[in-house]
């Protein structure tokens, strides 16, 4: 099928690692940008997941027909820590998007402005009209990760290796691979910051974690402290931790490891979540492995080992924990309905567990992130 354009859309091509090149029109930013392709089933809340830190590094797919119609709500300014609902950080952190198609005007009450301004205004280009089905098929049966590059007709648009700190190696002629870095100091918190006034304290080490994290743990009565990654997070004064969701490879986390290590010769309870979960995981003794393709949308569905009850679940990572290299007193806690990768672990006697999905990505899951807070004001 031809694609007809309008005059006042610009060309682009998305050029992948396998020398599969793909035209559409550019939405966005004039601008080249690289990075791993993955995609998301997910049929809303496109804003939350262009703007989640966990996708830093990569281009995202939406295998949904349409993005864009309802816009994106506004970015008021608080003075606080926290940004208005919709935004999982300040600031599209994804190296670009592709989208069967988008609405570039929106009348939703709520919009602040279209995806297609947010996307110029932040730097980041993406393409509309391209086949996203065949596209998805090819990144989900590739044997080894594909890498994908945004490049407008115009020759003279521009690549911004300064955004990031891990791509000011890079060049507009390069496919970036994020896994190869510690991606970490580009979404981490860089001073420490102490919120709320609860009795129960709770020490959060910072790896791009999601807002609604650290509200949940605020209105569940407990005082925050966030930390940067490279933090000594033992020295933190908290009666319990959580390891929070990121990007990248968790092996690729510089000193993490070892210091989450201290951590876990402790008896205080942990929760890891997502990528925390991960080097929680890996600083016991276990391996981690990159999945064949990733899980990202907001119906995974996992269910509970022991009890084999079933749950929906948000997800988004590139990584598994190996549950043949489990250490001994650690037992899977959850599993993925689709393929079985584990998507949880615990301790069998102390007070340590971790989850690789969203604990608060639906109703569904929201009772882990409550059931850690009781599990912490209870061993005070």
């Amino acid at each position: 099928m031809k694609i007809q354009f309008n005059k006042e859309y610009q060309k682009a091509v998305l050029e992948l690692s396998n020398g599969v090149k793909m035209q559409g029109r550019l939405i966005g930013a004039n601008a080249v940008s690289s990075g791993e392709m993955v995609f998301t089933t997910a049929m809303t809340a496109y804003g939350e997941a262009m703007a989640d830190p966990s996708y830093l590094g990569q281009i995202l797919v939406f295998s949904f027909s349409l993005i864009g119609n309802y816009g994106v709500p506004p970015l008021k300014k608080t003075g606080g820590f926290f940004l208005p609902a919709g935004w999982e950080s300040d600031g599209i952190k994804t190296q670009g998007i592709i989208a069967g198609d988008t609405f570039d005007e929106c009348f939703h009450y709520e919009k602040g402005k279209s995806i297609k301004d947010w996307l110029k205004e932040a730097g980041v280009p993406g393409i509309a009209g391209i086949d996203t089905r065949r596209l998805v098929q090819m990144i989900r049966d590739a044997k080894t990760p594909l890498f994908g590059r945004i490049v407008p007709q115009d020759k003279a648009a521009a690549y911004d290796n300064t955004k990031f700190d891990f791509l000011k190696n890079f060049t507009k002629k390069d496919f970036v691979d994020p896994n190869k870095y510690n991606i970490l100091p580009s979404v981490s918190i860089k001073k420490p910051l102490k919120l709320g006034a609860g009795k129960t304290k709770i020490a959060i080490a910072d790896f791009g974690v999601n807002q609604s994290v650290v509200k949940a743990l605020l209105e569940g009565g407990c005082a925050v402290e966030l930390l940067p990654w490279d933090a000594d997070i033992t020295a933190a004064k908290a009666d319990g931790w959580l390891l929070s969701n990121g990007p990248g490879d968790p092996q690729n986390t510089g000193p993490l490891i070892n210091n989450i290590k201290k951590l876990l010769a402790g008896g205080k309870p942990v929760f890891g979540l997502g990528l925390g979960y991960q080097i929680m995981a890996l600083a016991a003794g276990a391996k981690t492995k990159k999945l064949k393709s990733g899980h990202r949308s907001f119906n995974q569905p996992v269910f509970e080992v022991k009890t084999r009850r079933a749950f929906m679940s948000s997800q988004n990572h590139s990584f598994e924990v190996d549950g043949k290299t489990l250490p001994r007193g650690w037992e899977t806690w959850f599993k993925n309905a689709n393929d079985l990768s584990i998507e949880g672990l615990r301790h069998k006697t102390k007070p340590f567990m971790g989850t690789q999905f969203d604990a608060l990505g639906g109703i569904d899951t929201n009772w882990i992130i409550q059931d850690f807070i009781d599990l912490v004001k209870g061993t005070k």
